[in-house]
């Protein structure tokens, strides 16, 4: 098989995750699936995390069943809890100094599903990063200027987001932006799809 026999679905409404999937130069669509990402109780983050992944790619595979589907979710994490999208400016220097000079991981993971061949892999990837003392001007004059309000933990690291951060660590650098393409590369040559 190789990436034309079957059509390719992103289960995700994300811009950021579109625009990484484009770099891997296969023709996908996009489908935007209904899930609740609520967390469970008792859930810890990684569950969480696999647990939407999951459900997106196979939503995904319902509505197009003779399509290969990928489904994706991050959630930040400090000390075991959820550092959300802040949607308002106040939330995001709440978020900003709660995070200053400490440690937050980025849990991002990513499904690829398609029952008809049958395939299904599931993969994590963790980024930890480690902010510098934020002085409520650099928080500030970040948000006046990037506006992170739908970005998880008021963060965007493709951006002026590296200006905030001492330490960065991760295996798949794509991933903090929603898409771990290292992994997701691996995970479409198994289920033949033919990236190079």
């Amino acid at each position: 098989m190789n990436q034309n026999t079957h059509p390719l679905i992103l289960a995700s409404s994300s811009i950021y995750r579109k625009e990484l999937l484009s770099r891997l130069k296969v023709p996908f669509s996009i489908f935007s699936p209904d899930v609740d990402e609520t967390r469970l109780q008792g859930e810890t983050i990684p569950d969480m995390v696999k647990r939407l992944s999951i459900a997106k790619a196979r939503i995904a595979c319902e509505k197009n069943p003779r399509s290969v589907c990928i489904g994706s979710d991050e959630v930040a994490g400090l000390d075991g809890e959820i550092l959300g999208k802040p949607l308002t400016h106040e939330n995001a220097i709440k978020q900003l100094t709660h995070m200053s000079g400490k440690e937050v991981v980025f849990y991002t993971g990513v499904c690829v599903s398609a029952p008809f061949l049958p395939f299904e892999e599931y993969r994590l990837s963790t980024t930890s990063i480690t902010f510098r003392q934020l002085t409520p001007a650099m928080i500030e004059n970040y948000l006046q200027k990037e506006k992170p309000y739908q970005s998880a933990g008021s963060f965007k690291s493709e951006t002026l987001g590296s200006a905030l951060i001492s330490r960065f660590e991760s295996e798949d650098p794509t991933a903090i932006i929603g898409l771990p393409l290292i992994i997701l590369s691996e995970i479409l040559t198994q289920a033949g799809i033919t990236i190079v």
